[in-house]
């Protein structure tokens, strides 16, 4: 488990294709990393397989390639990195279980004094998922939901919205756009996104209720 607040933003400085997945080797200010340890890339648990001063090794499954953004991943990229939480750390964001429940786009950045401003079109699944003021992990990072809205379906260079999309509108402040590779987002960038544990088990207990309703009306 984790927290959502990004404690090193790493380097990836070698990608192979191995029998464990799609392999990583990280360049990272951790010197006491253990084999077999829990660690988030960019939102993102993975096993720590190998480890030393100043790297560590760990691998992507197919069933993990298939969610994220891992299998585009290449060498010189930038990573926000987390250690897992032991039983007497702060929790200073929310409860992060590092399983990404999808890739967003983002849409829009836009700097608006001493904020930034970063819209991100959602998969259609997770929308009920995000409330204003709640919280949500971006590329690992614990954010808190600044604004919910609708945007009508548009051609881009990067990406094309097919419909109507969801999306929410996230407030990066200083610190977190010097201390994490959010402030180097623009348009056309994916991410990943991780809903709160507490509205996806309030989803699955409600779930019957609102089908029972919908077939009686």
């Amino acid at each position: 488990m984790f927290t959502g607040l990004v404690d090193d933003v790493g380097t990836i400085d070698r990608v192979a294709i191995t029998d464990a997945g799609r392999e990583l080797r990280v360049t990272c200010r951790y010197s006491d990393l253990q084999p077999g340890e829990s660690i988030a890339l960019n939102g993102v648990c993975l096993t720590v397989r190998e480890a030393g001063a100043g790297y560590f090794t760990c691998a992507a499954v197919s069933t993990i390639l298939g969610v994220t953004t891992i299998g585009a991943w290449t060498t010189g990229r930038r990573i926000n990195l987390e250690r897992a939480l032991r039983p007497l750390d702060r929790i200073g964001g929310h409860f992060v279980l590092g399983h990404v429940d999808g890739v967003a786009q983002v849409t829009r950045t836009d700097v608006q004094g001493d904020a930034l401003l970063i819209d991100l079109a959602l998969p259609s699944d997770l929308s009920d998922l995000m409330v204003e003021r709640g919280s949500v992990a971006v590329d690992g990072v614990s954010l808190t939901i600044h604004a919910c809205k609708t945007v009508p379906a548009k051609g881009h260079r990067a990406f094309r919205l097919t419909k109507e999309a969801e999306v929410v509108q996230v407030s990066i402040i200083d610190y977190t756009r010097e201390h994490t590779t959010l402030g180097a987002l623009r348009e056309g960038d994916s991410v990943h996104v991780e809903a709160d544990i507490i509205a996806k088990h309030v989803r699955k207990l409600v779930a019957p209720q609102i089908e029972a309703l919908t077939n009686d009306s």
